[in-house]
Formats: C-alpha cells, sequence, structure tokens
C-alpha cells in the first residue's frame, strides 16, 4: 500500500478523525449531519454520502491513555480499511489527528496472502493508495519500515515448508539483504559441521534438506553502540516433534515455528530502511525436525559448539537446542545486548495467550524496562516472568551437563534458563509461541502469521 501527501486536487472519499464541536474541512450538508448525530458515533465511524464520495468521521470523546488511544487508532485504522475494501474503493483520504497510527492499522490489516490461489488477482483487496497531510513526517516513514518488516515476516511464516526449506529461508535473507542494504553470509551444512554445531545438526538428522546457519549484519552510519545488539530468531521452518511425535491437529500451525527467525529477518529490513543509527546482527539457525533417517532418540546426547553435552529426554524440545549454537556464536561479537525470539513453548502460550510476549533475561533492568515500553508502545507487550538460578535444578541430567527439559513445572522458565546457559553477555529470551500465529483474525492482526516481534524491536532500536 502506498502512503502520499494529497494535493488540492485530490476528489474521492475521505476519513476524519476529530473532537466534538470541530468544524470539519466538509461540506455543509454533512457537518450539520454529523453534529445532529451527536454522540451516536462517538469512538467509532460514521458513514455519510456526499455526492458519489464517501466520507467517514470518527469523534474522539473518551478519556484514553496514550498508549490505549494509540492502539484504539489502529484498530480504527483496520476498519477503515475493511469498511473501504467492501465497497471497492482504492483510495482513502486522511484528514485529522492520529493520522500515522490509521495507517498502521490499514496497511496491517489490509495485508492478505494469497501466493497459493490460482485466482489471487480477484481475491485482492482493492485498497491501494492512502493520502495524508504529510507522507514524510518522522512518525508515517517509522510505520512504513516497521509495517515493511511486518509483513515480510508474514510473508514467511505463511509459507508451507515445501515452499521455504532451511536453504530458501537463507535465500529469502540474501535477497531481503540486497533489497533493504545489509550483508547476509549464509553457512551450509560442512560449515556448520566444522563448527560442531551439535545442536542444529542433532535436530537436523531426521531431514533430508540440510541445515543453515544465517549471518546478517547492520552497520548504520554514526552507530550509537560500539559493541553490537544481536538477534537470534528460531528457524525450525517445520516441527513434527521429531521422534517425539505431536499429535497431528498440534502439527497444522507448524510452519510458524519459525516465527522467530522470520520476526529478526523483518527487523533487518525495517531498521536498515530506515537508516538507524545502529550496529545490530541477526543469527538465524535454520532446518525442519523430523522423525525420519537418523534422528535423534529420547535419550540420546548431543555436544552443543561449546563443549556442553544435553541428554535430549524430548525430541519436540528442539529449538532450544540450535537455539543453543547460535547463542555460542553470539559470543564472538562481544555483544552489547543478545534478544532472542522463539516459538519455544506451549507453556508460555497458555501462561498468557495471545496477548502478549513472554520475556525474561539477565540483561540489566533498563533493557528490559525500555524493551516493556516498546511493547505498550507497539501494541507487542511483553510480560516478565522471573529468571532465579533455582530453576537452572530442574535441567539437571545424571549423565550429562544438561537436559533439554525441566520437567511439567515453569516449562517457559526452564526453557529459557536452558538457553541462557549458553551466554556471557547480557541477555534477552522472548517466547513468542502466544501471539505469532493466529486461528482467526483479531483486529489488524490477521488470521496466520502476524509478524509479532519486528514493530517491537524496531521501536526499541530506534530509541535505543
Amino acid at each position: 500500500m502506498k502512503i502520499s501527501t494529497y494535493t488540492a486536487k485530490y476528489n474521492g472519499s475521505l476519513a476524519i478523525v476529530y473532537e466534538k464541536g470541530s468544524q470539519l474541512n466538509v461540506s455543509e450538508s454533512i457537518q450539520n449531519r454529523i453534529d445532529s448525530y451527536g454522540d451516536k458515533f462517538e469512538e467509532s465511524w460514521m458513514e455519510l454520502q456526499d455526492g458519489k464520495d464517501t466520507v467517514w468521521a470518527f469523534q474522539l470523546n473518551k478519556d484514553l491513555n496514550e498508549d490505549e488511544r494509540l492502539e484504539k487508532m489502529r484498530l480504527a485504522g483496520n476498519t477503515l480499511a475493511i469498511k473501504v475494501n467492501a465497497l471497492g474503493l482504492d483510495r482513502i483520504k486522511i484528514e485529522g489527528p492520529y493520522q500515522a497510527e490509521i495507517c498502521e492499522g490499514a496497511i496491517l490489516g489490509n495485508y492478505q496472502f494469497l501466493k497459493f490461489f490460482s485466482d489471487a488477482h480477484k481475491r485482492r483487496n482493492s485498497l491501494v493508495q492512502i493520502y495524508i497531510e504529510d507522507e514524510n513526517s518522522k512518525d508515517i516513514k517509522s510505520i512504513e519500515h516497521s509495517t515493511l518488516g511486518t509483513l515480510f515476516a508474514r510473508d514467511l511464516v505463511n509459507r508451507p515448508v515445501i515452499d521455504l526449506t532451511a536453504s530458501k529461508l537463507a535465500e529469502e535473507a540474501k535477497k531481503a539483504g540486497k533489497r533493504h542494504g545489509f550483508s547476509v553470509k549464509v553457512l551450509e551444512k560442512k560449515q556448520i559441521e566444522s563448527l560442531k554445531m551439535g545442536g542444529l545438526l542433532g535436530v537436523n538428522y531426521g531431514s533430508v534438506e540440510p541445515p543453515t546457519f544465517t549471518i546478517m549484519e547492520y552497520i548504520g552510519e554514526e552507530s550509537k553502540n560500539s559493541q553490537p545488539v544481536v538477534l537470534v530468531g528460531k528457524g525450525v521452518v517445520y516441527d513434527t516433534g521429531g521422534l517425539s511425535l505431536k499429535p497431528s491437529n498440534f502439527m497444522d500451525t507448524m510452519k510458524s515455528d519459525m516465527g522467530g527467525a522470520a520476526a529478526v529477518l523483518g527487523t533487518m529490513c525495517a531498521i536498515s530502511e530506515a537508516k538507524l543509527p545502529i550496529h545490530v546482527i541477526g543469527l538465524v539457525p535454520a532446518t525442519d525436525n523430523r522423525p525420519g533417517l537418523n534422528a535423534v532418540t529420547p535419550g540420546d546426547v548431543i555436544t552443543i559448539s561449546d563443549g556442553t553435552t544435553v541428554e535430549v529426554l524430548n525430541t519436540d524440545a528442539e529449538g532450544r537446542l540450535i537455539l543453543s549454537d547460535a547463542l555460542v556464536y553470539a559470543q564472538r561479537y562481544n555483544p552489547e545486548l543478545v534478544i532472542d525470539l522463539a516459538t519455544l513453548t506451549g507453556a508460555a502460550a497458555r501462561a498468557i495467550g495471545r496477548y502478549a510476549i513472554v520475556g525474561m533475561g539477565n540483561a540489566p533492568k533498563e533493557k528490559m524496562k525500555a524493551l516493556q515500553q516498546s511493547g505498550d508502545n507497539t501494541r507487542e507487550r511483553v510480560v516478565e516472568f522471573p529468571f532465579w538460578d533455582e530453576y537452572k535444578e530442574l535441567l539437571k541430567s545424571p549423565i550429562a551437563d544438561l537436559k533439554n527439559i525441566g520437567g511439567a513445572e515453569a516449562g517457559a522458565i526452564t526453557a529459557g534458563k536452558f538457553l541462557e546457559h549458553f551466554t556471557n553477555y547480557p541477555y534477552i529470551h522472548l517466547d513468542i509461541a502466544g501471539p505469532a500465529h493466529l486461528p482467526k483474525r483479531v483486529g489488524y492482526q490477521v488470521e496466520g502469521g502476524t509478524g509479532i516481534g519486528v514493530r517491537l524491536l524496531f521501536d526499541f532500536l530506534s530509541n535505543y
């Protein structure tokens, strides 16, 4: 969708956000009709006809805090896009406050994944153009960049494994790097073997497709950080559970198990397009997890690239195994902060549902608070879980350094503590299992992949 500055010559439908009693840029008859409705359409779109054009008016009236107001206007933008598409209109002009948030909700809500429809051209939404007061404002540019990354992440999550293997995911990273201006290096299986990445290789044993390890780097002009921020994304492009096989209905959405990788790729695109003054590295270990060939069996012991031995008691706890090698690899950058994103545990999803991201870590409190503030700003909220050392006790193995599951209790936290073992730097773990993929549309979060994490990280890195 394109956002442009409108001119005096604009002819077409109009959406106006206003406060009660305002004099609007509409005909006298439309103004009189709006005034006559009073508070009937408070906090919702009133639809009026002005000749051949449609006018939507949204009256601001309720007392909301700023975070709630911004989300309200994103949702209003989503509703507006639905209304515009219902009429088959290709453009809309927006006047009044909160233009950036309305555009954001409209862009996110207008998203469609049509790659596999034979009649995609018939299914496409009609809305392709939004006219606003100033397309070059800082707020508008920010939402253009963050939504660009979010929609790219959604596309990746929505693609099935037959169309997006680990190798193809790495190719998408290369293409994105060329398109948006960040460097990409892909390690193939022989290089992964030379680095002794036993976690990534172990999960890959059951697959006919080779693993990949993708390294992305963006260095902005006059970067504020002398040490990089490293983002790590779980790239399990499909998860059967391995020999600890999932029930069939639990596999239906497992193409989304690379939602963390998609978020890292989308964030790299967004920050590069925005030319943020920051140094960021993205790491994506990728494979599918299947029960074939010489698949890891429950009870096997594998060795991570730092020499740590792990007793694998559940092959469906595979994400932490591939992430462990990536977290070890991140040590070579002497990072200022490492954040990983992963659809890691059902425990996180059961704890807080789709409504937020589970976060935990050992980074300075101000980093977590800043990330949570970005979560409030973007409505990709982060709920901090405890990260006490007592949880490490649940990961002790009688035959190896660690076991890969901690038992029935505190599953999201023990997964995070397992990952922390492979860090020697300030670290935040984000479990996005709840909101990464939705069975049905909720506002501007459409059915399927949500691209969760991109807007959160873009806001966080913009204010870093």
